[in-house]
């Protein structure tokens, strides 16, 4: 009987060493160097490594971080955990707006509360504003400045309005003419219009700062048909401002003096009404659809919580750290510096986002996990890995140079593992890297 066993772990250890060759010729024939690739997979039932390569060097995780960061901060906050904005009367007439980062926060939310204020026949003497929960860092370590106008990296803070972006409208005139450039919005943007109407042709417009004068955007290039361009926000605090201003303008409140900021005092205030966004609304952007601005607002939140202070990231380090220490599972070779994953200045290795992943099958939570991550046809994965169809749960992540992904896959023979891919190589195109990690899961999904 013993001989039987020893025979069938031969012949197990044989036939994964004949899979793991397939993955290496797999990457052999893609022409990238291994060296700048990084895999584990993991059976999650068995807990046994399938195929590992460079798994304990650092790489950047980009999105794929995510994971991570948003499972802590849940662990912290508890599945129920609502942002709140909320309007306060002091018996002294005043109100009091007192802000929670909420990430999902809107003008018509603001226009609610004014609303409600005005059918109170409230008529205060100042409105503040309680920017208390975050601190002023509104950028993640290592942010890169030639992303200030990628409306995927939008500042955050305490004055998260309309996802801290401004749309603008272009629209064609007559060919060879400027386009019109239109803003509907309070905020100061001026722009210079470089446009030319091409009706004949496409549109390509691109958007730049101009270097010698703050709050002016150069627009360039041609177009042919309407369409709308979206940049981050420069001052949140301003946006906000003159949002509020203009809701009250609107709903015709009577309120003509300036808005500005103080604490909420703790006694002595009644609450006139307040918004609430719950993490069931939150938690798919952060994972379906790798929103930045929502990951870091949360990975904030939780820092506040944890620290039962402010909102700083000295806190959700802190946060994190006593996670990793819950999960019993070491971090000393890897390095987290923002919520979100967007810095280059975060370091992950595969072997830990494996362990991570492989160690949340256990909790009971683990099917809400999963579902929220994208399936094929879903999220981030919209056009992406529809070979597998329901097989695979992924997040992904793309930055320059950068290409991850890590999740779980059902293989056709029925086997669940675990498994993350990072490939940080600035020779390999971004569909060449896809194509990789693409490449990777089939072998693993047809052989194992």
């Amino acid at each position: 009987m013993q001989k039987i066993i020893c025979f069938i772990l031969v012949l197990i250890a044989s036939i994964t060493s004949v899979y793991a060759e397939t993955i290496d010729k797999t990457l052999t024939k893609m022409g990238i160097n291994k060296g700048a690739v990084s895999v584990m997979i993991k059976n999650v039932q068995t807990g046994d490594t399938v195929y590992a390569l460079n798994e304990t060097t650092p790489m950047h995780p980009a999105s794929t971080l995510k994971l991570i960061t948003s499972s802590a901060a849940v662990d912290t906050l508890g599945a129920d955990y609502v942002f709140k904005t909320q309007l306060y009367k002091s018996v002294n007439n005043d109100l009091y707006l007192k802000l929670s980062g909420d990430p999902l926060l809107k003008s018509q939310d603001l226009e609610k509360l004014i609303q409600a204020a005005k059918n109170k026949k409230i008529v205060p003497k100042s409105i503040y504003i309680d920017d208390s929960v975050f601190d002023k860092n509104e950028w993640g370590e290592g942010w890169q400045w030639d992303d200030e106008l990628n409306p995927l990296m939008p500042k955050f803070s305490a004055y998260n309005l309309n996802k801290n972006l401004l749309g603008f409208e272009i629209s064609p005139t007559t060919n060879g003419s400027p386009a019109v450039i239109v803003k509907h919005s309070n905020y100061p943007l001026t722009f210079m219009n470089y446009t030319k109407t091409t009706l004949n042709g496409g549109s390509n417009v691109g958007v730049a700062k101009n270097e010698d004068i703050p709050n002016i955007l150069n627009i360039v290039g041609n177009v042919s048909k309407k369409m709308t361009v979206t940049v981050p926000i420069k001052n949140p605090k301003l946006n906000f401002i003159l949002s509020l201003e203009e809701v009250i303008k609107n709903v015709r409140f009577e309120y003509y003096s300036k808005i500005t900021s103080a604490k909420l005092p703790e006694k002595n205030v009644y609450l006139v009404d307040e918004i609430e966004h719950g993490l069931d609304k939150i938690l798919p952007l952060i994972i379906k659809n790798s929103d930045n601005l929502s990951a870091e607002t949360l990975f904030k939140a939780a820092g506040a919580v944890y620290a039962k202070s402010q909102g700083t990231f000295e806190n959700s380090k802190q946060m994190l750290d006593a996670y990793f220490e819950k999960l019993n599972i070491n971090s000393d070779d890897i390095k987290i510096v923002d919520g979100s994953g967007v810095s280059k200045n975060n370091l992950m290795t595969a072997e830990f986002m494996t362990d991570f992943l492989v160690g949340k099958t256990s909790e009971e939570n683990f099917e809400t996990f999963k579902t929220l991550l994208p399936t094929p046809s879903e999220g981030t994965l919209k056009n992406r890995m529809l070979y597998f169809k329901d097989n695979l749960y992924a997040k992904t992540g793309t930055l320059a140079e950068t290409s991850a992904i890590a999740g779980y896959i059902t293989s056709k023979r029925g086997r669940f593992y675990a498994f993350d891919i990072m490939i940080n190589d600035a020779k390999t195109s971004s569909a060449d890297k896809k194509n990789i990690e693409e490449q990777i899961l089939r072998t693993l999904y047809v052989n194992y």
